[in-house]
């Protein structure tokens, strides 16, 4: 019997029983996707008159989806552009050395991070509504940016402080070692080397944030994507099933290309990693910098 560093090898019971468990499993997911099927079936929602409208008439997209789905993709993309710079500062200040920086930020960012986000959507509305002269036809996008933003923001805090942190303690050292204060070494060495360990947690918070847009709907009336399957539902003979595996599609369409997107962008950043380093050159004003004539370059955590 061969081992492998995370496991022992399966011996012939283990395999025996391994096939039963598939077996069992499959059987089980069968019976319950034809006990899904027959309850469909006999309730009708599978007749082809009820998933007709898509498939040959362009109203239910122009009238119902296109606007919903733009809203949806409204609402995310005003909350991602200031969640992100917001999660950044925040993130960087619960690294920071001063105290009075670094406890707000964490103060802050613990506090939104534990409040459900539909909460603060609400919360966000009747804000809003009381102290402000927001239309009310508006007002429902507003509240679901706010909420959005307030949580979506300290989670991509803890995100961007994981990130920093998971940078080799040579990087820090190495930009030390040239001179650079601070401010200079979480510009041009920590941030940009961390996206990369970075990106994949902040793809996963954008599609969160895409999919949160419809608790708007649900609460808010925010007229998004999933918020149509009403009108579509009355209009087109209570086809509520179909109204919602469309949508449902249409998510997965959106969420899949965003995630296509985001591994296509980091393996370009990992390939523009491996072939180029920060170089600095020599200064005119000497230091550290000065010493000889080749230039310094900052690369997997070493100064040469």
């Amino acid at each position: 019997m061969t081992t492998s560093v995370l496991f022992d090898a399966q011996g012939p019971r283990a395999k025996q029983r391994n096939i039963l468990y598939t077996v069992v499993f499959v059987v089980a997911i069968a019976v319950v996707g034809w006990w899904v099927y027959t309850s469909l079936d006999e309730k009708h929602q599978l007749d082809w008159v009820k998933w007709e409208p898509f498939f040959t008439s362009s109203q239910p997209w122009v009238t119902y989806l296109w606007p919903g789905l733009q809203n949806t993709l409204k609402a995310a993309f005003f909350a991602l552009l200031i969640a992100l710079p917001l999660g950044a500062l925040f993130g960087i200040g619960r690294l920071s050395d001063h105290r009075r920086v670094r406890v707000p930020s964490g103060v802050v960012v613990e506090f939104f991070r534990a409040i459900p986000v539909l909460i603060l959507m609400i919360t966000a509305n009747a804000a809003y509504s009381e102290f402000t002269d927001i239309a009310s036809d508006v007002r429902p996008l507003y509240a679901v940016v706010t909420g959005l933003v307030l949580y979506n923001a300290s989670v991509l805090a803890e995100i961007v402080r994981a990130g920093i942190q998971s940078l080799p303690q040579g990087q820090t050292d190495a930009a030390k070692a040239i001179g650079m204060r601070k401010g200079q070494t979480m510009r041009y060495v920590l941030l940009p080397q961390s996206v990369t360990a970075m990106l994949p947690a902040i793809v996963s918070q954008i599609v969160v944030i895409v999919k949160d847009t419809a608790l708007g709907g649900a609460v808010l009336t925010f007229p998004e994507l999933l918020a149509s399957v009403r009108p579509m539902s009355a209009n087109y003979g209570a086809n509520t099933i179909a109204c919602f595996t469309i949508i449902a599609l249409i998510f997965v369409v959106v969420n899949f290309a965003i995630t296509s997107f985001a591994s296509w962008l980091e393996r370009r950043l990992r390939r523009a990693k491996k072939s180029t380093g920060a170089t600095l050159g020599a200064g005119p004003g000497g230091g550290l910098d000065t010493i000889g004539t080749a230039p310094l370059v900052i690369e997997d955590g070493r100064a040469t």
